[in-house]
């Protein structure tokens, strides 16, 4: 009988989570029911990318399962939403992807594993700028229960690391609280709006 430890149980748990956020958002997007903005998943692309070979070089082990597969999904979301993406780009939009991107050589140039991860995780934050814009007047157009998944991935990918180090724990400890938040957000827009028409 194959026996799990528990790191890769929620390793694998930590996968199965995201799986189900990236099928419901995908699903959605084909629908015609969320235009995802595609400098919110560029950002958070990049930025999962640079998260996920640290993870992998800090020993994160099963941990970084999640942001591996996290990081490939955002790209292609990056390309779909090049035709089925919201196309109203606002100056606030071009200015949180500018920010972000001017960053990454901030992030390169520093040495001290702590200090790189805060960037990251500061990158990442800011890359749900343009979709908070977008999702305040039209909170329907993003699927809140993908968020839900995606805080849930985190979650459990911070318990299926093997080596703790603020290069393995602290971005899925971030992404856990931006994506709850992210789902706290869409559900409060949509209730504040449904009151505002009814009054």
């Amino acid at each position: 009988m194959l026996m799990l430890n528990t790191e890769t149980l929620f390793g694998y748990l930590s996968v199965a989570m995201m799986v189900c956020s990236r099928a419901g958002y995908f699903n959605a997007i084909f629908r015609g029911r969320t235009h995802p903005h595609g400098f919110s998943w560029l950002i958070w692309g990049t930025i999962s990318s640079i998260g996920f070979a640290a993870q992998v070089a800090e020993g994160a082990g099963p941990g970084a399962w999640a942001r591996g597969f996290g990081c490939f999904t955002c790209f292609l979301l990056v390309a779909l939403s090049y035709f089925k993406g919201e196309k109203d780009i606002k100056r606030l939009d071009w200015l949180t992807l500018a920010v972000a991107l001017s960053a990454i050589p901030l992030w390169m140039a520093t040495k001290t594993p702590f200090w790189s991860v805060l960037i990251v995780c500061f990158i990442d934050t800011i890359g749900y700028l343009p979709t908070l814009r977008k999702s305040w007047a039209r909170p329907r157009e993003e699927l809140a229960i993908s968020y839900f998944f995606s805080c849930l991935a985190a979650g459990f990918s911070l318990l299926a690391i093997n080596q703790y180090t603020p290069s393995t724990w602290l971005y899925p400890l971030v992404l856990t609280l931006t994506n709850g938040s992210m789902w706290v957000f869409l559900l409060a827009r949509r209730r504040a709006i449904a009151a505002e028409a009814a009054a």
